[in-house]
């Protein structure tokens, strides 16, 4: 019986041949030929001011909130059910996340429980594509214009999503994407910052490479250049490496998207009866990355039993995300209900452009019994 992971990353031989140029190219580093290259290529899909590829989205997030001056004691709102890089960022800088609740049939950030959020030292919103699904930008959008506050979108899971009509990652003035090697496209690890204002993109370059700028473009310069540290920097450089592998996952992202996509309308048909699990809601007006594919379980479920027998037949599972106001590092006495709802019950299923349909039945198969098994009351 084979192994079905809930991940896996789709990388071959034409990513094996982009490292090989690097290794061939003598600069494996970062912000070298194939750093900037990644970065026009992400200018011209994404139609925005600058892109800056970087390690990780947790330091896109951080120096993103920089760029847009959050200062100690700002409070800026996050999404709550997510990865809790958003408020980590917020944290990185001395100031205050303000936890949001999310809608119960998305789970993506709701407008209203935002505005209701919003007091005298607020200063910005970090919206969160939950899982792959862009959240209700219009709305949101509207909101901070209303109230002079910035939007960040954080699209780490998004990567190929739409939102009435427009890219995931354009939803904002600023998105921050991810290339972990669970997403939709990857490097392993990896990230980028998109700015429709170009002064963002260079505020965040400079910090990315501990405040001194472009050791490549400086080692061109003829004679001996000696760089002037300007800022407080970080070492938040994408190394070329990565970046070329991921030169070749941008052009492969349609390709990737489309496997994904077929792999959840399967599930979606043979679960659709399953009256255990609630299937996960996509608006008409959006598409979704399926970064991950969870279902809601019936509270009669236990989960952890459940999963334990998943696992035990070689079938990957997971938690979801996180409820990130109630992680013991936060120590928050806000009440996010319906997230916390969502971290108590969804499930994670093997989601990724590898799987085969046979593999997509087994789950289900499996899936199906162990409910059963493991639903209380029955």
């Amino acid at each position: 019986m084979d192994r079905i992971p809930l991940v896996h990353a789709s990388l071959g031989e034409k990513e094996l041949a982009a490292v090989a140029e690097v290794f061939s190219s003598g600069w494996p580093a970062g912000q070298g030929p194939q750093g900037k290259a990644l970065e026009a290529q992400l200018v011209e899909r994404y139609g925005v001011g600058d892109a800056v590829s970087l390690s990780n989205c947790g330091a896109a997030l951080h120096l993103a909130v920089l760029a847009l001056g959050v200062e100690p004691g700002d409070e800026v709102i996050v999404a709550d059910y997510t990865f809790p890089a958003p408020a980590h960022a917020v944290r990185y800088v001395d100031a205050v996340p303000v936890f949001a609740d999310v809608r119960a049939d998305t789970g993506t950030v709701d407008p209203q429980a935002v505005e209701s959020l919003i007091g005298p030292r607020t200063v910005g919103i970090i919206a969160v594509d939950t899982v792959g699904l862009p959240a209700d930008y219009a709305e949101l959008n509207a909101i901070a214009d209303r109230h002079g506050l910035f939007v960040v979108e954080d699209a780490a899971c998004s990567v190929g999503a739409t939102y009435q009509g427009r890219q995931a990652g354009t939803l904002a003035p600023v998105a921050c994407l991810s290339f972990h090697g669970r997403k939709g496209a990857s490097s392993g690890e990896g990230g980028a910052l998109l700015s429709a204002d170009p002064v963002i993109g260079q505020d965040a370059r400079l910090r990315s490479s501990f405040g001194i700028g472009s050791i490549f473009d400086q080692s061109r310069i003829v004679g001996l250049p000696i760089p002037e540290f300007t800022d407080i920097g970080y070492n938040y450089k994408m190394s070329d490496i990565a970046a070329a592998i991921l030169r070749v996952q941008m052009d492969r992202i349609d390709e990737l998207l489309l496997r994904r996509s077929e792999i959840a309308s399967l599930y979606g048909e043979l679960l659709a009866q399953e009256e255990l699990v609630t299937l996960p809601h996509v608006p008409a007006d959006r598409t979704h990355a399926w970064q991950s594919y969870m279902v809601t379980l019936d509270p009669r479920v236990d989960r952890a039993g459940l999963a334990a027998a998943l696992r035990a037949q070689d079938i990957g599972c997971g938690h979801g995300t996180w409820a990130t106001h109630v992680q013991p590092v936060y120590q928050s006495k806000r009440k996010c209900p319906v997230s916390a709802d969502l971290f108590r019950r969804n499930l994670a299923i093997p989601m990724h452009a590898e799987l085969s349909g046979a593999q997509v039945e087994r789950v289900v198969n499996v899936l199906r019994t162990e409910l059963r098994t493991h639903a209380r009351g029955r």
